[in-house]
């Protein structure tokens, strides 16, 4: 489970506690398309509008164009009122969390078609995801949300709060009389959690929430927000959860490529029998086999077969020398998993991340159509585009990687010296020119 419930204040956990009534809350709530919130009708809706072929969506941040936003609206159960010219995706924040758990739930994924980019459900997780009941759905989608949900995929920065974390510290500052918003000045101070955490903790049934209407040129407006039992009893849980659990966690679970939502069942089984099953996006297995890359740099492209065992060390070297670089340069891969969220993984010599050298090209859940980013040299930063196109059976012909096709003449290359050292508690990183003395 990811880990920053460690950093919250002992006053938020000891106000936030798993109280009796409470559970007797819990004991007693049904979960329906309809109760505790609409979320699972809602959510259905969404994946009714990506069938059968999915849809085009914007190539930067993969989100919804304009043309779609008004049917969406007026589709969902909280279809809201706006008086802005170009809205875009987050201007409506019910769509903008729906999208949020498509992505995050791994039901749906980002493919890219020609120059047209679109958003996809996966039939085989859409299957699994079927034959699971309510109940295993509704508390899916609400780790999916909370635990895995990653503000990247929104086109945020990046940070390491999750939306837990963000839900709790606004729950703290929630009255049980609730809050009233006279004019969008002071509903704007809601910017954390986010509107669209906001809009999530309505349709889960956590919240009651009234819109009001737009005033001129502006988005939406809201003017009361009050928390429901329900509401209040699932932040106990989620405080209950993260007593255990330690900033260390963190580390462990960023080289986890695991993907189960499962992390929240043993703290709400108890109260939901009807919670079984599990779906798993990914196992985090080892995959074995012979990865097919097409290596890109600028106009220059490689085709490499690379046996799954090799480590991202040994990928590294075998992709400089295969565009003729020296291959004594710092470098970093960056990978994007299925639910959005970003892993880096550095040359040895940094301590930023976790080591290229302890994971192999086959521990990283890769399948095929996906990218991998590799930058090398860190003062040049090459830039390489890892394209997997396949994956085929190690019948044991292929020991080492092999350059199965060239492409263009890559750049050239500075070659410059890297010097790192150790001061102060802190890795310095100084690059030495050739003719330095």
């Amino acid at each position: 489970m990811i880990n920053v419930f460690s950093l919250i204040p002992e006053h938020i956990r000891e106000k936030l506690t798993l109280t009796d009534d409470k559970k007797q809350i819990l004991q007693q709530q049904t979960i329906s398309q309809h109760t505790p919130g609409t979320i699972l009708k809602d959510f259905q809706t969404i994946l009714d509008f990506l069938q059968p072929d999915g849809v085009e969506v914007s190539s930067t941040y993969h989100q919804f164009p304009l043309k779609y936003l008004q049917e969406l609206n007026s589709q969902l159960s909280f279809s809201i009122d706006i008086n802005l010219k170009r809205p875009v995706q987050k201007s409506y924040p019910y769509i903008h969390g729906l999208y949020f758990l498509l992505r995050t739930s791994g039901l749906a994924q980002i493919i890219g078609k020609g120059k047209k980019t679109k958003l996809v459900l996966d039939p085989k997780i859409i299957q699994i995801w079927q034959s699971l009941n309510p109940t295993e759905q509704y508390f899916t989608l609400l780790e999916s949300w909370l635990v895995w949900g990653d503000s990247e995929v929104l086109g945020d920065p990046r940070d390491m709060f999750d939306q837990a974390y963000r839900c709790l510290l606004f729950w703290d500052k929630l009255p049980e009389v609730g809050l009233k918003f006279n004019n969008y000045s002071e509903q704007d101070k809601l910017y954390y959690p986010g509107f669209h955490n906001l809009a999530l903790l309505h349709l889960f049934g956590l919240i009651e929430l009234t819109s009001g209407k737009p005033q001129a040129a502006k988005g939406w407006r809201f003017t009361d927000v009050k928390p429901l039992p329900f509401g209040n009893a699932i932040m106990a849980v989620l405080t209950e959860s993260s007593a255990d659990i330690q900033v260390e966690d963190y580390a462990q679970f960023r080289g986890d490529f695991r993907i189960a939502f499962d992390s929240l069942k043993p703290y709400l089984q108890p109260y939901f029998p009807e919670w079984s099953q599990t779906l798993v996006i990914a196992e985090g297995d080892f995959t074995e086999g012979i990865y097919i890359f097409k290596v890109t740099l600028e106009d220059a492209w490689r085709r490499i077969a690379i046996p799954s065992y090799f480590n991202l060390d040994e990928v590294a070297i075998e992709i400089a020398e295969a565009f003729d670089f020296d291959t004594e340069h710092l470098y970093r891969f960056i990978y994007k998993d299925r639910l959005g969220r970003t892993f880096e993984l550095d040359h040895p010599e940094l301590e930023f991340n976790p080591h290229t050298g302890n994971f192999r090209l086959g521990d990283l859940s890769l399948e095929v159509e996906n990218h991998l980013q590799f930058i090398f040299d860190l003062r040049n930063e090459w830039e390489f585009d890892l394209y997997l196109e396949k994956i085929e059976p190690n019948n044991g012909e292929i020991q080492q990687a092999q350059v199965l096709a060239s492409h263009g003449q890559p750049p050239e290359s500075e070659y410059d010296e890297y010097v790192v050292y150790f001061i102060e508690d802190e890795w310095k990183v100084d690059i030495k020119k050739p003719d330095d003395d």
